[in-house]
């Protein structure tokens, strides 16, 4: 698209959804006049569908269970289950009896529906979930994806997909090995201003994308959480934010970056990171021309996806978080409907099971792998002080 036209399609979008928000319909509370449904594998696959929240089998919802009921599950996945089109909280896996009776009542989950880790397995018997979502550590994640593929249900597990590739293949072949499908936690991915940034670069809105900053950090809280145990997390702020960082810079520009060159920064509280991380850097490389620079971290706040173009430059500042996000270009504000993220997310995965498509390929766990094998590139990098070939 020519960058004339940019202003032309934003202003289009922004009259679509302010006509479609006073339908008040289930999306995330704008309706389904507008949403981003993903038709072709790749991570640089853009399609817009006016009709994609509606799927082929109408009134039908799949039951989802949460494994594991922390912080994520409790004030983000539960809540945009109730906004949900095509999916629904069926079910809960806990190992604390208390959550169990709280969620029960909250949500009005049935008690055949509640299981803990010992009876896990039983899971296959229930006809009531169709889709087990693993919100765990990260060091927990190929474990339950595997069981939950094994008991012949959908996955989708949150993100970093694991902490290492041969963990991430292995749950891929776990779930093709049982006719089943595995979605990773990529929300952003249905998410209309991280679509449309997807869009400006992959399509040289304003040119060829020259340089990259993505960025995303925060200072980090409890010194006993389990983000901050490497034999949980498998690192520090990397394994964690920064996969957004990793993300960003990989959807702008639709293309595998070749190298990577990374730094550790120097520890501020040594005695909180003796395990992981703290803070640190690192560069890639693509094959059209564009370089990136990130940071991540637990020590500072930053979240911020920048692109400077031949043409000119967009961004995203917030970029990563669960929004509202916020955008501009060298143009003008980018405006966008505002959505729940979780809510889209698992609606996109959902209706795509209910219609019996194969899921978006940049969405799986190919993406997942591809994520986890950058992750160990970064490390590798930093710990040897060299620039890591990615072409082989």
């Amino acid at each position: 698209m020519k960058n004339q036209d940019y202003n032309s399609r934003r202003t289009f979008l922004r009259n679509l959804g302010a006509g479609a928000s006073a339908l008040s319909l289930p999306l995330a509370g704008f309706g389904e006049t507008l949403t981003y449904q993903h038709e072709h594998s790749g991570i640089h696959s853009l399609v817009t569908n006016l009709d994609s929240v509606r799927s082929s089998q109408p009134g039908r919802k799949l039951g989802i269970a949460l494994v594991g009921l922390g912080g994520y599950s409790k004030n983000q996945l539960a809540p945009a289950l109730q906004q949900t089109q095509h999916c629904r909280l069926a079910g809960i896996v806990t190992g604390t009896p208390a959550k169990a009776t709280e969620w029960m009542q909250k949500y009005n989950i049935p008690k055949e529906n509640v299981y803990d880790y010992k009876n896990f397995d039983r899971i296959a018997d229930n006809k009531d979930i169709d889709v087990i979502y693993v919100v765990l550590p990260n060091s927990m994640h190929a474990e339950y994806v595997i069981k939950a593929a094994q008991a012949g249900k959908h996955v989708i597990c949150e993100k970093p997909m694991a902490i290492y590739p041969k963990e991430c293949q292995a749950m891929i072949d776990a779930c093709k090995k049982a006719n089943k499908q595995l979605a990773i936690g990529y929300r952003l991915h249905y998410e209309p201003f991280t679509r449309e940034v997807m869009r400006l670069g992959q399509e040289k809105v304003f040119g060829a994308v020259k340089f990259i900053e993505s960025s995303d950090g925060f200072r980090s809280g409890d010194p006993t959480q389990w983000r901050l145990k490497k034999s949980m997390a498998g690192g520090g702020p990397l394994m964690d934010v920064g996969i957004y960082a990793i993300q960003g810079a990989r959807y702008i520009t639709g293309e595998e970056p070749i190298s990577v060159s990374a730094q550790f920064a120097p520890k501020t509280d040594p005695v909180k990171f003796k395990d992981v991380e703290e803070t640190m850097f690192w560069q890639f490389e693509f094959p059209g021309g564009a370089v990136s620079n990130s940071t991540t971290s637990y020590a500072a706040g930053v979240e911020r996806l920048y692109a400077s173009c031949e043409k000119g430059w967009f961004e995203l500042s917030p970029a990563f978080g669960y929004g509202p996000l916020k955008g501009r270009t060298s143009k003008g504000p980018i405006e966008m409907p505002i959505v729940n993220h979780q809510a889209a997310h698992m609606d996109g995965v959902c209706k795509d099971l209910l219609d019996g498509k194969q899921l978006p390929d940049h969405v799986t766990g190919a993406e997942g792998l591809r994520d986890v094998t950058l992750l160990q590139a970064i490390y590798r990098a930093a710990e040897t002080g060299r620039k890591i070939n990615l072409k082989a």
